[in-house]
């Protein structure tokens, strides 16, 4: 799914309104996440993160808050909330940092824009929740490369440097 036919930018931001955030195009890639972790943090089946290169992501007003929270990776993440009403906007991955937000979809003024690229995890999903049948649905996490569209894999190619000089500025879990 491409989300080429959305009018960009989109604007989002918290309960209170403290915060708020345009993404200027459209993001690389929209996961539904149906990990245990994600369940957990987001307190319902899934979390739906609009990946997007954090340059093209702009505060129109508020500074948020970058919490630490642990991973299953161990190197933990950290999402960027309200400090007023506490709403999570976004989260930063220790794979790419602050280089990459993954947008939390349902803080967008009008979030049925960016409908899931794909369902990842699905093998912890909620036996309840229903799939569409001509969903992309993986068991765990997927290859890039395979299922990004072109211009996401090129944006990607564009900050892979960045990404690859924040990585190596990562310490190992525990040390």
């Amino acid at each position: 799914m491409t989300h080429e036919a959305t009018r960009f930018p989109l604007e989002g931001g918290c309960d209170c309104r403290q915060i708020r955030y345009r993404m200027e195009t459209a993001p690389l890639f929209v996961h539904c996440c149906h990990c245990r972790w994600c369940q957990r943090e987001s307190g319902a089946s899934f979390a739906l993160n609009a990946m997007i290169e954090s340059s093209r992501l702009s505060l129109l007003s508020g500074t948020p808050e970058l919490v630490q929270t642990p991973s299953l990776s161990g190197y933990g993440q950290q999402i960027a909330r309200c400090p007023s009403c506490r709403i999570a906007l976004w989260s930063h991955y220790a794979g790419a940092g602050p280089l990459i937000s993954f947008v939390r979809v349902g803080t967008l003024d009008e979030p049925d824009h960016l409908p899931p690229d794909i369902h990842i995890f699905a093998a912890s999903k909620q036996p309840w929740l229903v799939l569409p049948p001509d969903a992309l649905v993986v068991p765990e996490y997927y290859d890039r490369d395979q299922c990004w569209p072109a211009e996401s894999l090129a944006r990607r190619e564009a900050i892979l440097p960045q990404l690859e000089a924040y990585r190596a500025s990562l310490k190992p879990p525990g040390g």
